[in-house]
């Protein structure tokens, strides 16, 4: 997932590094894989200067065509052949240098080169807005103020700022870092607490995005849910008066950082809410709402509908759709259909925020191959509380981009939204899991900068309520990983020498004793690995056999049809994908590891029935222990 750092600092005013930042979120669990500067202008303006135009004349050979004598700065004047009309004497205007190369709005970019027009030599290019891409209009040469010197960089003129879009890999559970609001707090929580060594900063609250005041009237359109829990709330929010256009500049570089490609300014506003606050939004044209009715509901049989992608797709019984009082008009949560899209003639706006079932949402997303962001957040699960503000944050945008009044409100439920856990976690409980006795004051001020409110504390255990945008934290154990992802890692001490007391006893269950063992490394500072028991054959064949306590290769089990090569054999040992996990994590800044392995290895039993069907007779398997 991408994540604008600019962005970042609008909602949390960071005075820290994006190398800082970067490391700080990784250490809290949201790992930035990469870090990439982005121009918000492609190409940056490179190689455009200021000119200013000495002499203008017809082209001897075309009508149509200037010859222009520019100043840029240097020894002498440039000649540039132009077709502007607007193209004039003491003009200041962009121009492109030979070498330079463009980025056009439309189109590929290219390079200006030396050459003849029409007979006359020209020496660059007089430029228009949408040919170096800072705006739409091909009506003229841009015209600069004229105190500007020659010779000026033009990016200098339009004042451009790089920004810095960090690429998160996120884990499954982590659907609370799905915008840019949610990276937000993890960021602050962890400048904070110093979750990395030596990075700390006093930093202020997440700063809210700006909302409008949502109507009390109620509109014109009947909603209804029909499909139960698949719906449990549903928002929907008329604007009217809305003129449907391109977004502010400013907006469309940040969602082109971003990878979003801008459409206008009613679905770009929806497009910004969903990678700010991670709620998922649609804007029908509410005209092209059939009978004054807003139905959730399930296909009818033979159901069919096109979406926006131009396919005509077959309705399953189980999908669940938005439709009017005459059809489906969107697979719920996951595609628009192409009747009821905004468009240019769009005035008014039927704006839907809802909460849709996380496996509702994922069997139909599966169904129909399709992925969008929309569905990879419903299918994780989105935060059910900021259903109503992101609607306002929308309606915002909306109107201050698009003009327009929000005058009706409308809304249905279907059952009860997903509620936070409320969790009891001992205060031995804490310090046994983490391996250090933290204090007090600081296991509450975590929990607090982390939006998880301690209900009591009696010395003994601590009661507490998790918000509801974090459903993977249900038990105590959860709740102690997320102390000590924020309190971090690296300063839980560690001995220097590792002594065992988990001697394997007689009579004590296996299950028991790789409990025991387990507790005990991790109490030490060590992290637990589960690798796959299926590895590449390469590794040991290319280093040969390694005795009585290794491997032995005419012993190994290949399988028969391998899903690719590395996962051709079954391993022999832990060696090698203990090895894989130190080098990734190495190449990750992560070299200070403390890793063990728990697994079992397989091979063939010496001197076995080749041809018996008992595969408990012609294979062993062994439980190991690696440490790294």
């Amino acid at each position: 997932m991408k994540i604008s750092f600019q962005w970042l600092q609008d909602l949390l005013p960071v005075k820290t590094s994006v190398e800082d930042a970067a490391a700080v979120l990784t250490a809290t669990g949201l790992e930035v894989e990469g870090v990439e500067s982005v121009e918000s202008i492609p190409g940056g303006l490179k190689g455009l200067v200021v000119g200013e135009i000495t002499a203008c004349g017809p082209h001897p050979n075309a009508d149509r065509l200037q010859v222009c004598e520019v100043n840029v700065g240097g020894d002498e004047p440039l000649p540039i052949v132009c077709g502007a009309k607007n193209a004039r004497v003491g003009l200041h205007v962009v121009v492109a240098t030979v070498g330079t190369e463009l980025h056009p709005v439309n189109g590929e970019s290219f390079k200006i080169k030396k050459g003849k027009i029409r007979g006359e030599v020209s020496m660059g290019m007089i430029c228009a807005e949408d040919e170096i891409g800072v705006g739409q209009s091909h009506e003229g040469i841009i015209e600069l103020d004229p105190t500007w010197t020659p010779g000026t960089p033009v990016a200098a003129v339009y004042n451009l700022e790089s920004d810095a879009v960090l690429e998160i890999g996120l884990t499954p559970n982590r659907t609370d870092g799905m915008s840019h609001y949610g990276v937000a707090r993890d960021l602050r929580a962890g400048l904070l607490h110093g979750t990395v060594e030596g990075i700390q900063e006093a930093v202020g609250t997440v700063n809210a995005p700006a909302t409008a005041p949502l109507p009390t009237a109620k509109g014109p359109f009947e909603l209804t849910i029909e499909t139960g829990d698949g719906c449990p709330r549903y928002l929907g929010l008329l604007i009217e008066g809305v003129r449907v256009g391109p977004s502010p500049d400013a907006i469309q570089q940040r969602l082109r950082a971003i990878g979003v490609n801008p459409q206008n300014n009613v679905v770009d506003a929806t497009n910004y809410v969903l990678h700010e606050m991670g709620q998922p939004l649609h804007a029908f044209d509410a005209d092209a709402i059939e009978g004054n009715a807003v139905v959730v509901r399930h296909p009818h049989l033979g159901e069919k509908l096109t979406t926006l992608d131009g396919e005509e797709r077959t309705l399953h019984a189980d999908d669940q759709v938005i439709a009017d009082a005459n059809k489906a008009m969107c697979l719920a949560g996951v595609f628009g259909g192409d009747t009821s899209g905004v468009s240019e003639s769009t005035t008014r706006v039927f704006l839907e925020s809802a909460y849709f079932n996380p496996v509702v949402t994922r069997k139909m997303a599966k169904r129909h191959g399709l992925s969008t962001d929309a569905s990879f957040r419903f299918e994780r699960g989105v935060d059910p509380e900021i259903i109503e503000a992101a609607l306002a944050r929308a309606a915002a945008l909306i109107t201050e981009w698009a003009g327009g009044t929000a005058t009706a409100m409308h809304e249905a439920k279907a059952g009860e939204l997903p509620a936070g856990q409320t969790v009891t976690l001992e205060w031995a409980q804490l310090h046994q899991l983490i391996g250090i006795a933290l204090e007090k004051e600081t296991v509450h001020a975590i929990l607090k900068d982390l939006d998880i409110a301690v209900v009591s504390d009696d010395g003994t255990a601590l009661l507490v309520n998790v918000p509801a945008y974090r459903h993977d934290v249900t038990r105590p154990a959860d709740v102690v990983e997320e102390i000590l992802r924020i309190y971090g890692f690296d300063k839980i001490p560690l001995p220097e020498r590792l002594i065992s007391t988990a001697a394997h006893q007689a009579g004590v269950p296996a299950e028991a004793f790789r409990l025991q063992t387990s507790n005990f490394l991790v109490s030490r500072g060590f992290q637990e690995m589960m690798n796959n028991s299926m590895t590449r054959g390469s590794y040991t064949q290319d280093l040969g056999e390694d005795g009585e306590d290794g491997w032995d290769l005419s012993r190994q089990i290949a399988l028969l049809n391998p899903l690719s090569l590395e996962l051709g054999v079954m391993r022999q040992t832990l060696l090698f994908q203990g090895l894989e996990a130190v080098v990734r994590n190495a190449n990750h800044q992560r070299p200070d590891l403390r890793l063990f392995e728990l697994g079992k290895v397989y091979q063939h039993r010496q001197n076995a029935d080749a041809a018996s069907e008992n595969a408990a007779q012609r294979y062993e398997e062994t439980e190991r222990l690696a440490i790294f």
